[in-house]
């Protein structure tokens, strides 16, 4: 089985509504049809490498490839898990785990989109509660980070429903123009303060730990 190799497939993180996990190629089908379908309002660009501006089938096509890039690229210092998020059974988008030598930094990042049909259902946060719980509970983590283009407001929404406190700006160039990320952190006291959503977490054993540079193995 593809989890004796990989442990790190043996992940799953359940909510009251949401399954996510790591994709198989059905999976990648069903999230490139989600990202061929659109995930944000055409106006607003919320990324910073604009990738949305493809068209469909491109969208699609580059949505699986980034997601094989970031699974083939993990190593226990540096890694990227591109879990895919369930609802009602059909695959409605992605959210990013992303860590760098976990171990010693105790933090890490997070990133995500929905298909545009699942927005405003309240998704977003709790696909993001579900990784915090990951990160902070699973992980052992002090600290989750994560940013927003300024505009984005319901992406800076949901981390400050989520207790997350400002951390700074940065400025980038997307679309030729000069645009703000706003960086968001959280603490473990605060995201304790700020728990509303109840998150199971299965298949996070000493070897998918070890693949994620933690334990007393590394993989």
């Amino acid at each position: 089985m593809l989890a004796d190799y990989l442990p790190v497939y043996r992940i799953r993180l359940r909510t009251e509504r949401l399954e996510l996990r790591l994709p198989d190629f059905d999976d990648l089908a069903a999230l490139a049809d989600r990202a061929a379908e659109g995930v944000h309002d055409p106006d607003f660009m919320p990324f910073l490498m604009p990738w949305t501006d493809a068209e469909p089938v491109q969208r699609g096509r580059g949505t699986i490839l980034w997601q094989l890039r970031a699974l083939g690229a993990m190593t226990p210092e540096q890694w990227l898990l591109p879990f895919i998020v369930v609802h009602d059974g059909q695959v409605v988008g992605m959210q990013e785990v992303k860590g760098h030598q976990i171990a010693l930094t105790r933090e890490a990042s997070t990133g995500s989109w929905l298909g545009l049909p699942h927005h405003g259902k309240g998704l977003g946060t709790e696909m993001r509660a579900a990784v915090l719980e990951f990160i902070f509970t699973g992980l052992g983590a002090d600290y989750a980070t994560s940013a927003s283009l300024d505009g984005n407001g319901p992406s800076s929404g949901v981390s400050r429903k989520l207790g997350y406190q400002a951390d700074g700006i940065e400025h980038h160039v997307v679309r030729g123009v000069r645009r703000q990320d706003n960086r968001w952190r959280l603490s473990r006291a605060d995201w304790e303060a700020h728990r509303k959503h109840e998150v199971r977490i299965e298949g996070l054993g000493d070897e998918a730990l070890a693949m994620l540079g933690l334990g007393d193995a590394q993989a």
